[in-house]
């Protein structure tokens, strides 16, 4: 056998292997290396090697519509190396379709492909119909969703089934947008969610998912289609309850420092200070949410290990109202953030305000025409640098909370490089935000002058969390506690003669709640 049969037959090995495995792209990268990794071994006057580009062609798709979806679809089917067909009710009409694609009647279209991608809403289903025999056998995608939640009995996909029994119905693609197929899955979800009764139909949708550089997730059965058809419609679902809890305490505490500020001013002085509504009580709320927001971040946590101390095992399952407040942490934070930026950003304000300029000037004035010295004060100048400084290193912390919770950079890391951040930093957070408001009220709390209408200070309200959690965070790290609680989370549990994990079972694993 000579060099070139043998290159010859190694080359046509490997283009089988790779054209079951890899998308067309990879497949002709590789021939082309195999080729020049040959080339050495061929003599001057062997036979050329005949290129290779024209055998990585992937299999026919038909797509059922011409909308945004279905030609955004196509295009990227296209990219891939499939050869595309539209099936339309008008195909001399359909000129904004990609270039590449074929186009032709249902019929006609059917008939070139085993997959079917039904791009058309739920309405016009019915032209299917007439479609059965040259459906039979093939595997139709239905990508369609509906306006609304529960505006019919039965799911799309399962209306689709009914009507053309013959063919396998898959649910998949209804999650991703047109947007995101354009952009290529890289600024938007990636993630494909598939279901269906038929395992070698689902195969075939996820091999052309992964061939469009999409990640396909299995959701089981058909009877799954009517809740992926109503992911689309959620509206931030994990974001309800974070944003009420955030909506609910910004409006107290607006109106509690209201009512102190303003109206108490207005009662008893008969001062008008309503001004003072837009920034100072404002910058005054902020910072109060964005403290109890994070101190609710880590409360749920401090709250399930005292339960699994109660209980003296991990596998209780926790209230649902708990499991719930567990969910929603991350949009806690980043909502308690977002207050924090409003707190930084109205703090930035603050000097160039008519109100400042003014008591600045008659401050000023005042000391000029009584002929008086305003002393520097040394613990003064301690309590506002020390102030501005652990509001300073609180704020960068809470940012890198932040940075270190978006999906981009959590995927990066370890769990416990994750865990050390939103756990160690977090209540590191906690506590330099909290010292941050010791601080600012420093010895107010002592001034009758404070609390107006016998209630106390904002400032004072808004550390009743944060110092709870604290405490119970400072307990809970204890060595006893501590020990107790890892050996619960390791799968210990308390019998009823036991009242205590054994003693020669040490671990360093530290406590993440």
């Amino acid at each position: 056998m000579t060099a070139g049969s043998r290159c010859s037959e190694e080359t046509n090995r490997v283009q089988g292997l790779l054209k079951k495995t890899f998308d067309s792209v990879t497949v002709k990268k590789a021939l082309e290396h195999l080729g020049r990794h040959f080339s050495a071994y061929m003599k001057p006057d062997s036979i050329t090697m005949t290129t290779l580009s024209g055998l990585c062609k992937q299999d026919v798709v038909c797509i059922f519509g011409t909308g945004d979806f279905g030609r955004s679809l196509g295009l990227r089917l296209l990219q891939a190396g499939y050869e595309v067909v539209y099936g339309s009710r008008d195909p001399k009409s359909s000129a904004l379709l990609p270039k590449g694609a074929k186009v032709m009647t249902h019929e006609e279209a059917a008939q070139t492909a085993r997959v079917i991608f039904v791009a058309v809403h739920r309405e016009h289903y019915d032209f299917l119909t007439s479609l059965s025999l040259v459906l039979e056998g093939k595997v139709l995608v239905d990508i369609s969703n509906n306006l609304s939640r529960g505006l019919y009995p039965q799911s799309n996909a399962e209306y689709l089934s009914t009507l053309v029994p013959g063919a396998v119905v898959v649910k998949a693609f209804n999650t991703i947008s047109a947007w995101a197929l354009q952009s290529g899955g890289l600024d938007a979800n990636r993630q494909v969610l598939i279901c269906g009764n038929n395992p070698d139909a689902k195969q075939a949708v996820v091999d052309i998912a992964h061939s469009l550089g999409l990640t396909a997730l299995d959701r089981g059965s058909l009877r799954a289609a009517s809740e992926l058809e109503d992911i689309p419609l959620q509206l931030f679902p994990m974001w309800r309850l974070p944003f009420r809890i955030a909506v609910g305490l910004l409006a107290v505490f607006f109106i509690y420092v209201l009512i102190r500020d303003v109206i108490y001013a207005w009662v008893m002085e008969k001062k008008d200070i309503s001004f003072r509504i837009m920034v100072s009580l404002a910058n005054k709320a902020f910072p109060m949410v964005a403290l109890v927001m994070l101190a609710l971040c880590y409360l749920p946590g401090i709250m399930a290990a005292f339960l699994q101390l109660y209980n003296g095992t991990k596998y209780r399952r926790f209230p649902d109202w708990l499991d719930r407040w567990m969910l929603c942490r991350k949009q806690l934070g980043l909502l308690a953030l977002a207050f924090a930026f409003l707190h930084v950003l109205y703090t930035f304000v603050i000097p160039i305000r008519y109100y400042v300029f003014h008591r600045r000037f008659t401050f000023t004035s005042t000391l000029i025409k009584e002929n008086k010295t305003y002393e520097f004060d040394n613990i003064m100048a301690w309590r506002s640098d020390s102030y501005l400084a652990m509001g300073m290193l609180g704020f960068a912390l809470f940012v890198l909370l932040g940075i270190t919770s978006l999906p981009s950079v959590s995927n990066s890391l370890n769990w416990r490089e994750f865990s050390c951040i939103q756990s160690k930093l977090g209540h590191l957070t906690l506590l330099l935000c909290t010292a941050h408001t010791f601080l600012y009220g420093w010895d107010k709390f002592l001034k009758p002058s404070a609390y107006k209408w016998w209630t106390p200070p904002g400032y004072m309200v808004s550390l009743v969390v944060p110092c709870l959690v604290l405490i119970l965070k400072l307990f809970l790290i204890t060595p006893c506690m501590d020990r107790t609680i890892t050996h619960i989370r390791q799968g210990w549990e308390r019998s009823a003669k036991a009242g205590r994990p054994p003693k020669e079972e040490k671990s360093s694993q530290p406590l993440i709640l």
